[in-house]
């Protein structure tokens, strides 16, 4: 990923994110507010959605899951069509936006256009990265499909959001299998060799591979580990990940920027957009999905 590391120009990762700094009228640390306020509906609702992930994302949980959704069975779809239905899906973990997630995924795209006009790779990642969030239109609660994920197997990183409270009824915590440093993982394993709880990024990920994307490498790891905080951001489970996911960290570090915090009431224009964003679709992940 040498010459794709050249052409975006990464930087230090420990400049991204300063406190003094403003995006969309919003200092940094006014984003990811998960402070508990139960007169606060959006807050509430946050504060719930996790509460349901962390009692019921297990290592057996994640397996069942996978079982389910690795088969590709359950929709065809051309990624256009997909994103169309995330005009319906209101994200239920976040506290910084109330706007249906297409809108989401536009402004995440187009700050990326406007900041790297000439990678359209990275423009079309900016754009589908919360597709997996389809599984919400097949039954599936939104705990188990949204939010930040978290390594199961293993004892539960101390950034994770409301890490000292929603825990408490998982059953793997008391499971001395899984309740330990590395639990069943062996050290510097890698991330690759790790389960996360699951979710949207897991899942578009793998349906990206199982349906030949030509998206290059670095596109890849931002979409898989986009919502894993607790690594990019909290700096946990750092004796489970190796020099590969070193490299992994900056490509989602330089994604978390327009993911985060091009967050805003202002609508893009989608219409006049389409075409194109559809031109990219066609270049690198045509025709009909299975999902």
């Amino acid at each position: 990923m040498a010459l794709l590391e050249q052409q975006i120009n990464l930087v230090d990762p420990s400049q991204l994110l300063r406190p003094e700094e403003i995006y969309n009228g919003k200092p940094v640390n006014a984003f990811r507010d998960y402070s508990i306020d139960d007169d606060d509906p959006i807050k509430s609702r946050v504060q719930n959605t996790y509460k349901l992930m962390h009692t019921h994302q297990t290592v057996n949980f994640v397996n069942e899951k996978m079982q389910k959704w690795l088969k590709f069975d359950h929709a065809k779809s051309t990624i256009k069509e997909a994103l169309l239905k995330l005009n319906d899906l209101i994200d239920e973990s976040d506290p910084d936006t109330d706007l249906p997630n297409i809108v989401h995924a536009f402004q995440t795209a187009e700050k990326i256009r406007a900041d790297h006009p000439n990678l359209d790779w990275f423009h079309l990642t900016g754009l589908i990265h919360d597709l997996g969030k389809l599984m919400a239109f097949y039954n599936e609660p939104q705990w188990c499909v949204v939010g930040d994920t978290f390594v199961v197997g293993c004892d539960w990183g101390p950034s994770i959001v409301y890490r000292e409270t929603s825990f408490k009824d998982n059953p793997d915590g008391a499971d001395n299998r899984y309740n330990t440093k590395y639990g069943m993982y062996k050290p510097h394993c890698g991330l690759d060799n790790v389960n996360l709880s699951w979710g949207h990024d897991e899942y578009l990920y793998r349906v990206l591979k199982h349906n030949g994307t030509k998206l290059p490498e670095a596109a890849l790891c931002m979409i898989r580990y986009h919502s894993f905080y607790p690594w990019h951001a909290g700096g946990d489970y750092k004796h489970l990940t190796n020099k590969m996911d070193e490299e992994k960290m900056k490509w989602v570090l330089e994604f978390n920027k327009y993911d985060l915090y091009t967050k805003s009431e202002d609508i893009p224009n989608i219409e006049t957009l389409w075409p194109y964003y559809e031109s990219l679709i066609e270049k690198y992940m045509p025709g009909v999905l299975e999902w």
